[in-house]
């Protein structure tokens, strides 16, 4: 019987075979860099709000405490958004005037809450406690950065499964002493008595990637 195909054809097989797997693996590659790139995650991104809010100016310039304005974040599974209340009772009488406040003086008038765009959004399948997180010793700047270096606030983590799980599995390293869970630039240089290992025991801390513990 006569040859069909020219004996080159073997080695053309043999490059789009090994072609066509290299694209795979670039094609999963490029795609996973996407899914962790700022454009599907938002990190790093500003998002518009209503009003220009600063934690920059306010948490670290001024020194204000987180729970000043998120009061419910030691006790609910939420942190919870100040009511304009809570800014009227500074800018009452500071910036009173500046048009970039009206929003806040017309939701005080009028008792209509600020449509906050919310920055840290998990999924609704996602399940996330904040009080029992700051009660096991895990600080804001954690998971939320330096909020005190931003002008604007922006997403400092993926908020990703993987990136909650990388905690999960060891909690250990983001630990750190009660009195300290407010403070943005505490590093534990600057408690070297701080036990880590010794908080795990007496805060019952450890690993758990059990798949009920978020999604319920």
């Amino acid at each position: 019987m006569p040859q069909i195909f020219h004996p080159s054809m073997n080695t053309l097989s043999r490059v789009s075979i090994f072609g066509a797997g290299f694209v795979l693996a670039a094609a999963v590659a490029v795609a996973y860099a996407i899914a962790r790139s700022p454009y599907v995650t938002e990190s790093g991104v500003v998002r518009e709000q209503p009003v220009p809010f600063s934690h920059r100016h306010h948490a670290g310039e001024i020194g204000i405490d987180c729970r000043y304005c998120h009061t419910n974040v030691e006790t609910s599974s939420s942190a919870g958004m100040p009511p304009t209340k809570t800014c009227m009772n500074c800018h009452a009488e500071l910036w009173k005037d500046s048009p970039l406040l009206a929003p806040v003086r017309e939701s005080f008038e009028s008792d209509t809450p600020i449509a906050w765009t919310r920055v840290h959004d998990l999924p609704d399948f996602a399940y996330f406690n904040h009080s029992i997180h700051l009660h096991k010793g895990i600080g804001c700047a954690t998971c939320h950065g330096r909020v005190d270096d931003m002008p604007l606030m922006w997403r400092e983590a993926t908020l990703q499964m993987q990136w909650c799980l990388d905690c999960h599995r060891n909690p250990r390293p983001h630990l750190r002493p009660r009195d300290k869970l407010f403070d943005m630039d505490w590093t534990p240089e600057d408690t070297p008595e701080f036990d880590a290992a010794k908080q795990m025991i007496d805060y019952h801390v450890r690993s758990n990637t059990d798949c009920s513990t978020c999604h319920r």
